[in-house]
């Protein structure tokens, strides 16, 4: 489950990008010692997080070069990934990959993920050391269809046809239970191509977490519910939940509905808890209850499923997605004697919202007016330390005509051919889609860009002719910028769109 927020409402994450393959910025299901592998040539163990890291540090300005074109393999914790038609990771992305922002101690996200687990302390935490995953963890193991739009090469990153940077975290479930634990949690960061924008950013972080129990188990759920309920009793919560077991939203074939309804009775209970710990003492300072309202949802691998809203400044917000776990994962996992639930949240969503952080590049600077002020399991209000002013460029072009004058096939652009299964390669001309658009202002400009956005999509009433105008809109998140600085990003970009996109300028 993973997606987006903050002291202005974001707009609300989709239930894909949540509990899933989801695209939220910070929204998608994603859960996950033994190696997390499929192969000895792609190693992604699993540590605890007291684990020692070392995170480096760099730049928000983009040291990559004017082109994209790669010409050696991706080279991740010693494994080498040869390239092919679906390698189309950045050198910008792959920079990223050993920041590990979620097991800084201080940082606004890792202290998040700490209140999270302290509030489930019984629960193992993990960490996943790598962010590769195949294409079969990723996507097949949890059942997305072969024409899952997360599939793409425009939604996803790939170091070649069998090998990605996860998506979510729910990569490493399968994994994750065959390790033969009960309640775990997961924390890590997940790689989606994407629009920008203050609440959108190609790398975020997400924490699953899940609790099975053994079938011979199941009937100790009375009581442990009954301790939750009265527990929950006594916070000041009001919990709006009309939801229902339906043909839409069923239990199990394979599960004993008494089981089923306890399991989910079982989740409520625990996510309702885990929003108080987090929410309650702020949304409730004015002597009001705090609001959570519960949805029916769809997830590929949960039913019943569902997500969480918490009415928080004034209008509701989606937090998390969650449901019980399909008992076909569980079998994958050779754990066909157990049955639970499992949920999943994005944990930038959480940190902007809880800190009042406005713009989503800020978690990725190192300037100590930002990191000095945090501290380790508490949550503070940021105090905005500068605001440079935004410098705009507009860009407008033509798009080029695909290959024959007709549209791409799927299998050329679409989800097919980014999951491995498809008959054809990608062509060398493709249909213009906004996150290549993005991708290639990214790795220019870095965090420099602050947001890209359409002003004008014009279609030549005579000739046919498409053409669409952005305008790029850049910003140091620590200082001015100059009018001649930012000239040079934006030749740059428009010398690497024409190049590799086919765009004209007009």
């Amino acid at each position: 489950m993973s997606s987006r927020l903050v002291p202005r409402l974001l707009p609300k994450a989709t239930s894909s990008r949540l509990f899933a393959c989801a695209n939220v910025r910070p929204t998608s299901f994603h859960i996950a010692g033994t190696p997390f592998a499929t192969s000895s040539s792609s190693p992604s163990p699993i540590a605890s997080t007291s684990s020692s890291r070392r995170a480096r540090f760099q730049s928000t300005r983009s040291t990559s070069s004017s082109s994209s074109i790669r010409k050696e393999p991706y080279v991740v914790n010693g494994a080498t990934y040869p390239l092919d038609t679906y390698s189309n990771v950045p050198s910008s992305i792959m920079s990223k990959l050993d920041r590990n922002l979620h097991l800084l101690p201080n940082h606004p996200i890792s202290i998040i993920r700490q209140i999270i687990e302290d509030h489930f302390s019984s629960y193992t935490a993990l960490v996943p050391s790598s962010a590769v995953v195949s294409v079969h963890q990723n996507f097949d193991e949890l059942g997305f269809p072969p024409d899952h739009p997360g599939r793409s090469l425009t939604d996803s990153y790939y170091l070649n046809r069998d090998y990605m940077l996860r998506t979510h975290t729910s990569a490493h479930e399968v994994e994750s239970y065959r390790k033969g634990l009960n309640q775990w949690l997961l924390s890590a960061d997940v790689y989606r191509r994407d629009e920008i924008d203050s609440s959108h950013y190609p790398v975020f972080h997400q924490m699953e977490g899940t609790h099975v129990w053994d079938h011979k188990d199941l009937h100790t759920l009375p009581q442990l519910n009954a301790e939750l309920e009265a527990k929950l009793a006594n916070c000041p919560i009001s919990i709006e939940d009309n939801t229902s077991v339906s043909e839409s939203n069923p239990f199990q074939d394979t599960h004993d509905p008494v089981h089923a309804q306890q399991i989910t009775q079982h989740l409520k209970h625990s996510l309702n808890s885990l929003i108080f710990r987090l929410f309650g003492k702020q949304a409730t300072k004015d002597g009001e209850p705090l609001k959570v309202r519960w949805i029916e949802a769809y997830f590929p691998f949960t039913t019943p499923s569902y997500e969480v809203e918490v009415f928080w400044e004034g209008e509701w917000l989606e937090l998390l997605g969650c449901g019980v776990v399909m008992q076909k994962t569980l079998d994958q996992a050779g754990v066909s004697n157990k049955a639970g639930w499992a949920f999943g949240l994005g944990l930038e969503r959480l940190s902007m919202v809880l800190f009042s952080i406005p713009d989503i590049r800020l978690f990725w600077s190192t300037d100590p007016r930002f990191s000095d002020q945090f501290k380790e399991g508490e949550i503070s209000t940021f105090k905005p330390y500068s605001r440079y002013p935004p410098c705009y460029k507009d860009m407008s072009f033509w798009l080029p005509a695909p290959s024959g004058g007709g549209s791409t096939t799927s299998a050329e652009h679409g989800a097919a051919a980014a999951g491995g299964r498809g008959t054809q390669p990608p062509s060398k001309v493709k249909a213009f889609h906004e996150n290549d658009y993005c991708e290639i202002v990214r790795d220019v400009a870095g965090d420099l860009i602050e947001s890209v956005t359409l002003l004008d999509d014009f279609i030549h009433p005579k000739t046919g002719r498409q053409s669409k105008c952005f305008r790029l809109n850049y910003r140091h998140m620590d200082r001015s910028l100059s009018n001649e600085e930012v000239n040079e990003l934006q030749d740059k970009v428009q010398k690497r769109v024409v190049e590799e996109m086919g765009i004209e300028m007009r």
